[in-house]
């Protein structure tokens, strides 16, 4: 019996990342923690949607930044199979540039990988208890926004269908491509193509690259 209820107070943590040096590095800091197993390993978001799919995952430690299939595209699609799963973000990216944003779209929390290790533990724990996990830069960041104090990025603007459109033309991913990646009309994706022009004040798509690449979007 001891056993199992030791089994029961065990968080079953997935790592999604696209470099095996992270997912090493976590993997073996994890193991440290009594509470913490380690149960599957992902290096894109495609793959991290086939373990939420088993079902057999407490908490989604998941970078933002990865190839074809990002973290972005990967959030909305696991949230939409399993609302109620935890998923923390941890990325390159600083905070300023991703958090809130990612917050708003069902995100559990949100740390840069340049944090301190305690953080993560922490974080995972939080967001295991079914409560988000906001740093204190994060949370200015939400007060401002709701009181209306600060610039907004135009990007904080966008909706979650629209951030992964800008972001995949700022990539340089062609209309055609995208509707039959993300299971859209070519007409759709061109109509979220248009408002994200709108909402942005931008002319082209070079212009999409070069307001992500300034403000840190895309590498």
């Amino acid at each position: 019996m001891r056993h199992a209820a030791l089994q029961n107070t065990m968080i079953r943590i997935a790592i999604v990342d696209d470099h095996a040096m992270v997912r090493a590095g976590l993997r073996q800091f994890f193991a440290d923690q009594s509470d913490f197993t380690v149960v599957a390993e992902a290096a894109n978001g495609r793959a991290a949607i086939e373990i939420v799919r088993k079902g057999e995952v407490d908490v989604m430690v998941m970078d933002i930044s990865m190839p074809d299939f990002s973290g972005v595209d990967a959030l909305v699609a696991i949230k939409a199979r399993a609302p109620d799963l935890p998923v923390l973000i941890l990325s390159g990216f600083p905070e300023e540039h991703y958090a809130t944003t990612l917050l708003r779209q069902g995100a559990s929390g949100y740390l840069n990988k340049d944090c301190d290790p305690e953080e993560i533990v922490k974080a995972i724990r939080t967001v295991h208890r079914g409560r988000k996990y906001i740093s204190a830069g994060v949370a200015e960041r939400l007060a401002d926004g709701l009181s209306g104090v600060g610039d907004k990025p135009l990007h904080d603007q966008l909706s979650e269908r629209e951030l992964q459109v800008f972001l995949r033309l700022a990539k340089g991913e062609t209309i055609g491509h995208m509707a039959v990646s993300m299971s859209l009309s070519v007409k759709t994706v061109s109509t979220y193509r248009t408002r994200v022009m709108e909402k942005m004040k931008l002319e082209s798509n070079s212009d999409l690259t070069y307001y992500a690449l300034k403000n840190g979007l895309i590498q």
